[in-house]
């Protein structure tokens, strides 16, 4: 065991001179003492935790190069193809375990991958074809193929996706198009249990191959025996249409009922032309607010909602380069109806927040979307989409409410991009409604997304995350249901009491994450470490109070190779300080990386600007 140590720090040491000298030196010197510490890991078990801990596999790297090599010349053969006539489109989809889209070579050949593939049903090929922008006989068109493919990508039941023209000999006006799609497992089961209450859920992705999702959640408290239950159906394209249709119920603990239905379509591509959508909702729930004196009683809602929107984008550009067949300008204009059957009386609403409206809103921008591939962002060693652009856009309309109209009007700028230092975006809005010259309800909300280059230490890849988000209001309506709380949105987790509230807040996120190397059974475990930090402030703060909010959590994001989901963590958090409970406070996965969402710059339906 003393040698195994010795020989530790002896790979430690080896590790030093190296990064010191891989400039100076690449001799065969090197490559022999590394072949000779490579053998030697394979004497033990420690040897070879410890080797794998340090090294970068030759045989792995040579892989990436190969991969990033494939895909150039795949790039070049789009080029000398542009323009050719697409005769067939091959698609082939491969079940999850031990197949490459990128290496025919590989195939299934231990048990538990057999086995797993044959409780797997296979996307069915029609189902890919649906999600492709090109079609038979017609000239074949980089760009539409690599957004097919980034569209195929995104969906939750594939892991990768090649798509390459494969030329036919003897012809040059003709091409063929291969579609290569790896599947993810998509069933899903999930659950937990504690003294007081237990789930169970379970989620199919890729319902029979069809590409549909089908979610049921079902939960039972344990000392009163109350039962809750949440069903989602979604199908996610109709007959290549792209549109989206979602069915969903709930019933909670607590009785209170949500029933809706969604059919919607977005610009989903910077080569949309149309979108629109209608949405249906039918909720009953019961809620606590406080009369004059603070005191808060149990109020009874029930209310539907109506909404429809559609949506026009014009390409103002003639040029064949992808700035200009991605920057469009784009109208749509919506229309809202919240009608209340039951509602809190005046004792408890007094501003009457709380009541029937129609909201009319148009909208008319100018933005430019496109996508970057990258790595190692939510996602162990597979390819991203991460969006980059800009908007420009500018909403506005009218609402009817309590025997009174008011106008709305609100604007928008948003950036992304890359630079030498890493990936910047940023979205800045502001929002109010106007009522005699007066502003009511005005909202300025910034956000900004940083995250840096993929640094690497030895075979460890590291980024960090900032993540700052900035929301103030102005003149809000007088009732606790329109203030923010620290938790609200992407904020801090644990701060849920009602009185921890504000009219505006500031929030920012720090997030190390790294990646380690090699993986368990398909299993990759990403450590990370979390610091946010929250402020907030009222109508007597001419900013923000100087009460911090925070949160330091320590944990692992957790990625599988084969299952449809992007990750699942454990965390381990800590609070300084929570109102009305405690400090010194530790709780387990409570924290979630949901605010380390990509930005967007996609103009879609026409919204008052979130003040959450």
């Amino acid at each position: 065991m003393k040698y195994n140590y010795r020989y530790f720090f002896l790979l430690i040491f080896f590790v030093c001179i190296t990064i010191s000298a891989q400039e100076k030196n690449s001799g065969n010197d090197s490559v022999k003492i590394y072949k000779k510490i490579e053998n030697y890991s394979k004497k033990s078990k420690f040897n070879k935790f410890v080797y794998r801990l340090l090294f970068k596999s030759e045989r792995n790297a040579s892989g990436e190069q190969n991969i990033a090599r494939k895909r150039f010349l795949i790039k070049k053969t789009f080029n000398r193809n542009e323009g050719k006539i697409i005769r067939e489109i091959r698609i082939e989809t491969l079940d999850p375990f031990g197949y490459a889209v990128d290496n025919y070579k590989d195939v299934p050949n231990k048990g538990f991958e057999k086995f797993g593939n044959s409780l797997h049903l296979k996307t069915k090929n029609w189902t890919i074809r649906n999600l492709l922008l090109f079609k038979k006989n017609e000239p074949l068109d980089s760009l539409v193929a690599e957004e097919s493919e980034r569209l195929i990508r995104k969906q939750r039941y594939v892991r990768s996706v090649i798509i390459k023209p494969v030329e036919i000999p003897n012809c040059k006006d003709s091409v063929d198009i291969s579609v290569r799609v790896l599947d993810s497992w998509s069933l899903i089961p999930t659950g937990a249990i504690s003294s007081s209450r237990g789930n169970f859920e379970i989620t199919e992705r890729n319902f029979i191959g069809l590409g549909h999702e089908i979610k049921n959640n079902f939960m039972q408290r344990f000392d009163d025996g109350k039962k809750a239950y949440d069903a989602q159906y979604t199908i996610n394209n109709i007959k290549n249409t792209f549109i989206k249709t979602t069915f969903a119920y709930q019933n909670d603990l607590n009785n209170n009922i949500t029933r809706s239905a969604r059919i919607e379509r977005q610009f989903f591509s910077p080569l949309t032309r149309f979108a629109g959508g209608a949405y249906f909702e039918n909720r009953f729930y019961v809620d606590s607010l406080p009369d004059a004196t603070g005191v808060f009683e149990n109020q009874n809602f029930k209310l539907q909602t109506q909404q429809y929107w559609v949506g026009h984008s014009f390409k103002i550009f003639r040029g064949k380069s992808e700035d200009s067949r991605t920057t469009n300008l784009v109208t749509a204009f919506g229309y809202k109806n919240v009608v209340y059957f039951n509602k809190p009386t005046l004792q408890y609403d007094p501003s009457q927040f709380f009541a029937s409206e129609k909201l009319y809103l148009a909208s008319i921008g100018l933005n430019t979307q496109k996508f970057a591939e990258d790595k190692y962002l939510f996602n162990f060693d597979i390819i991203e989409d991460v969006p980059y652009g800009q908007v420009y856009e500018i909403t506005g309309g009218f609402q009817d409410k309590n025997n009174n109209q008011r106008t709305y009007f609100s604007g928008r700028f948003a950036y992304g991009d890359y630079f030498s230092f890493g990936y910047l975006g940023t979205n800045i809005e502001l929002g109010s409604f106007y009522n005699i010259g007066i502003t009511e309800e005005t909202t300025l909300r910034i956000e900004t997304n940083y995250f840096t280059n993929l640094l690497s230490i030895g075979s460890w890849r590291i980024r960090q995350f900032i993540r700052p988000t900035l929301v103030i209001g102005n003149n809000r309506a007088q009732t606790i249901k329109d203030r923010i709380t620290i938790s609200d949105g992407n904020g801090i987790s644990g701060f849920n009491n009602p009185l921890i509230n504000g009219t505006k807040k500031l929030f920012t996120s720090f997030q190390t994450q790294t990646y380690l190397p090699g993986n368990w059974h398909g299993f990759h475990f990403s450590p990370f470490f979390n610091m946010t930090f929250g402020l907030l402030g009222d109508e007597t703060n001419k900013i923000l109070n100087n009460k911090i909010y925070s949160i330091f959590s320590l944990g692992a994001l957790i990625n599988n190779d084969y299952l449809v989901f992007n990750s699942f963590q454990i965390s381990f958090s800590f609070y300084p300080s929570i109102p009305f409970q405690g400090t010194n406070i530790f709780r387990t996965n409570t924290f979630k990386n949901n605010d380390l969402s990509l930005p967007d710059f996609q103009i879609g339906e026409p919204t008052l600007v979130p003040y959450n």
